[in-house]
């Protein structure tokens, strides 16, 4: 089968395709023929060796298609049904062996490269506003990468919760997207936006900030919280937060802050079932739109992970096999 492998550590240009044998399932997986194939941050983190593993190895861990084998002690699936995944490594490929445990049922008018993409960072909004800090209708909140694949997840959900959501983007066409989304108030990265954060809450500040960003916008989330605040940094797409001293968060109003991941969230069949089915069934009803900012082939794994890192894409990118 065709799939993008990687040999060393680096940027980009290491994603280099080629054919590989087909995965063999074990006991509890599946075999899925791909459809759609999510490209995330974490993606890039484990390429440039930020999350190591063993190499060589097939990036990738989220995708969709159609179960083409089922091991014998799996009852929960059978052939011919359409499933997503959010944590089966090996997806860059046209087949990967995904277990049972973490494959998700997709709803009939879901789309392949929507259920693709949908999982990962529609998980994480889900646990962020479910889990980390639940806001209340009429409060205030900063989403960072407002025109991101989460930001535009988050976005949704808290504004039809009444939420107000400030966000931060780079770009005009960056802001309409996230004003489409429900945002109140767009902001730019360059804006004072403590200072403006402040301005818009009559001095109070945000109950929480959803910061994905990470060392470019931790010390404004930090500045623009309340008291009591919450900061949920999920991400580092700007790279790692340097270590700082905990008694600042006491001088800042008590603030607390949290480095969550998708893992601990999902952390039974439960959870993932309840997290994922929320999303799924959000999209089905049509009251969740994911947008699908940019489809590449496969062989083009470089290009969207270039385009990705240098903030050309807005919302999910997804390669097809």
């Amino acid at each position: 089968m065709r799939a993008i492998e990687v040999s060393e550590i680096g940027g980009p240009e290491v994603l280099r395709a080629a054919e590989v044998p087909d995965p063999v399932i074990g006991p509890g997986q599946l075999l899925v023929e791909t459809e759609a194939i999510g490209v995330n941050f974490i993606d890039t983190y484990i390429r440039t060796g930020r999350y190591p593993v063993a190499r060589p190895y097939i990036p990738g861990s989220e995708g969709s298609g159609v179960v083409a084998a089922v091991a014998p002690d799996v009852t929960e699936f059978a052939v011919g049904d359409r499933v997503a995944w959010a944590a089966a490594p090996g997806s860059y490929a046209q087949k990967v062996a995904v277990p049972a445990a973490v494959a998700i049922p997709v709803p009939s008018g879901v789309e392949s490269s929507v259920a693709a993409s949908a999982l990962l960072q529609g998980m994480t909004a889900h646990y962020l506003i479910e889990s980390i800090y639940r806001p209340e209708s009429g409060e205030t909140v900063l989403v960072h990468a407002g025109a991101g694949g989460v930001g535009l997840i988050l976005t949704q959900l808290l504004a039809a919760r009444g939420v107000r959501v400030v966000t931060t983007v780079s770009t005009g066409d960056k802001e309409k997207l996230s004003r489409e989304a429900g945002a109140s108030e767009v902001l730019r990265y360059e804006d004072d936006i403590p200072a403006r954060v402040r301005e818009l809450t009559d001095g109070a500040g945000a109950a929480a900030a959803y910061d994905g960003v990470g060392a470019a916008t931790f010390e404004a989330s930090l500045a623009s919280l309340r008291v009591r605040g919450m900061l949920a940094l999920f991400g580092g797409a700007s790279g790692p937060v340097p270590p700082f001293d905990l008694q600042r968060l006491s001088g800042g109003g008590s603030l607390f802050v949290t480095r969550p991941t998708l893992v601990h969230y999902t952390r039974d069949r439960a959870e993932l079932l309840w997290r994922a089915g929320d999303i799924m069934n959000a999209i089905a009803d049509g009251t969740l739109q994911i947008r699908v900012g940019a489809t590449y082939p496969l062989s083009q794994a470089e290009q969207a992970h270039r385009d990705l890192e240098g903030r050309k894409t807005t919302g999910s990118i997804v390669l097809l096999p």
